[in-house]
């Protein structure tokens, strides 16, 4: 949703710094894997260690880089190689995967919430599907670009969530995850449906 509404708003902001930082020598490439270590690190560092404040701020940061690689490609002249866009969507998995992963591990160890955790975990595996379902889908010439939230939608709501937490708001992580748990479900549905219609289009 927000890739659709947002996209050409947020071009106008990161396309001159992509260019700037193309004239200085960096490539795509080289964003895509900057911006994901950076989030794996903060994710496995801060939240295990209940820095939730810090976390959040920090993984976002780094997230916020992924904006780039895109407007960096296109100050190149083009939208990017066929390896840049593997890369970019493998780095987008290993990401979302880890930030999952440590805010289920926060919830579970730290918080010690059953009930918190399940959610992380429906949230951690529901994310993946959601991707999978769509990178499938295009694979075999079908359509599945649809949902109530992909990867941003996905990071907002788990992020939200986890800085109210570090501000001090109780049971903010509670309602991000268990909204975001619903969803994520609903977009699962939303797209294998999606692919169902567009393989009876295809037999039609």
């Amino acid at each position: 949703m927000l890739n659709i509404f947002a996209r050409a708003s947020v071009s106008r902001v990161t396309d001159p710094i992509g260019a700037w930082l193309v004239r200085i020598g960096l490539t795509p490439n080289a964003m895509t894997v900057i911006g994901t270590l950076g989030a794996v690190a903060g994710s496995v560092w801060f939240f295990p260690h209940n820095e939730l404040l810090t976390g959040t701020f920090v993984v976002w940061g780094f997230a916020m880089l992924d904006l780039l690689d895109g407007a960096m490609a296109r100050a190149k002249g083009g939208n990017g190689t066929k390896f840049g866009g593997v890369l970019d969507s493998s780095c987008d998995r290993i990401a979302d995967g880890v930030l999952g992963a440590s805010v289920a591990w926060w919830c579970a160890v730290v918080a010690q919430n059953d009930t918190l955790t399940a959610a992380a975990l429906i949230c951690l595996v529901s994310g993946q599907v959601i991707s999978y379902i769509k990178a499938r889908a295009e694979a075999s010439g079908l359509h599945a670009d649809v949902g109530i939230v992909e990867r941003a939608e996905r990071l907002i709501i788990t992020l939200v969530g986890t800085g109210l937490v570090g501000f001090g708001v109780p049971y903010a992580l509670h309602v991000a995850l268990w909204l975001l748990a619903v969803l994520s479900v609903i977009t699962v549905g939303q797209r294998l449906y999606a692919v169902w219609q567009s393989a009876q289009q295809e037999t039609a």
